[in-house]
């Protein structure tokens, strides 16, 4: 028995060959032992699941879920690739050292794909281990988010060519930006395999047709830096806006924002479509995942105070699962996360 369970539990057994008078005072110390216990922060909020990294440099960032239920994320200053299954967190060697690892997306086979910026490579890897890799033709590489489309297709942002890029067959296809002043980082594909992305310098959206029209639609407020973005079921568009700490959403050519908790310093991060249509997202400052839904905030704030969610993802089944660059992968269970 863990020895934080089994001290209290053999203090309450003893407890019970005592008269009354003393019994009330054990229950009324161990009452208090908790409660100083709990205040150093030494319990967990019962409604997160938490996983710490099975090294204490690992940085989980991105995230993404495969179709089998396993959890894929990316880890900073790492030469591997984590994996969460069967209860446990592996990590899978990828030869090099990630830096920059916010890219990820899952196949429908299961296996990930993922940007990797000091190999100037998109890569691929099973859930084996086995890797594949697809160099680019640039010199340097800066890349950002990365979403795999219906047809089998890799779209990611690279800022180092002003693009947003596809590969498909092991061929890339540069769909060059308007803007110039640009910065893409986030991707996203719908159904019907339209591609979004946001222009964080440009405050901008940006919509590929599927016959690769390009079109650039500017954010009302300015300055907002649209970072992250997905496409929910009806096909709105979603994306946060980080320097002003709200949740853009487009939809009908009509733009509505919503106001997140906190302030413009609360650093929004992630943001991930939940079946049931809630929008989530994370709030760095704040220690905090929130859910949008029906125009209504709901802030969870995470087990510890030095929380920092980054990233996140929601699976089949409703649980909303989450990188914590403090050094955990956690999971809010859907009968906590699904709206009541």
């Amino acid at each position: 028995m863990n020895e934080l369970v089994s001290l209290p539990y053999q203090f309450v057994r003893r407890a019970r060959s005592l008269p009354t008078w003393a019994l009330a005072a054990s229950i009324a110390l161990l009452l208090g032992v908790g409660i100083f216990i709990w205040r150093l922060g030494l319990f967990s909020n019962p409604e997160f699941i938490e996983y710490p990294m099975l090294r204490s440099t690992d940085i989980p960032t991105a995230i993404a879920i495969a179709p089998n239920g396993a959890v894929w994320f990316t880890i900073e200053f790492s030469d591997a690739i984590g994996l969460f299954r069967n209860g446990k967190i592996e990590r899978l060697p990828k030869g090099s050292q990630n830096l920059a690892p916010v890219g990820l997306g899952v196949a429908a086979d299961g296996s990930a794909w993922f940007t990797d910026v000091p190999a100037r490579a998109i890569s691929n890897i099973s859930q084996s281990g086995k890797l594949i890799s697809f160099s680019l033709s640039t010199p340097i590489a800066r890349l950002g988010k990365l979403a795999v489309a219906p047809d089998g297709a890799i779209w990611f942002a690279e800022p180092t060519s002003y693009s947003i890029t596809r590969l498909k067959d092991g061929q890339f296809t540069r769909y060059q930006l308007e803007s110039a002043r640009g910065d893409p980082y986030g991707v996203a594909v719908d159904a019907q395999g339209t591609v979004w992305a946001t222009l964080q310098s440009a405050n901008k959206l940006v919509r590929i047709s599927p016959d690769g029209k390009m079109t650039e639609i500017e954010v009302p407020t300015r300055g907002s830096t649209p970072t992250e973005i997905a496409v929910d079921t009806t096909g709105a568009v979603w994306f946060t806006e980080f320097r002003t700490s709200k949740i853009g959403r487009y939809a009908n050519d009509q733009f509505t924002e919503f106001q997140a908790p906190g302030n413009e310093k609360s650093a929004i991060t992630g943001l991930a479509i939940a079946p049931d249509g809630s929008v989530w997202f994370g709030m760095l400052r704040r220690h905090s995942l929130v859910r949008l839904h029906n125009g209504v905030l709901k802030e969870f704030r995470l087990p510890r105070r030095d929380a920092r969610p980054y990233n996140l993802a929601v699976d089949a089944a409703g649980n909303v699962w989450y990188t914590d660059i403090s050094g955990w992968l956690g999971m809010l269970p859907a009968d906590q996360a699904r709206v009541g």
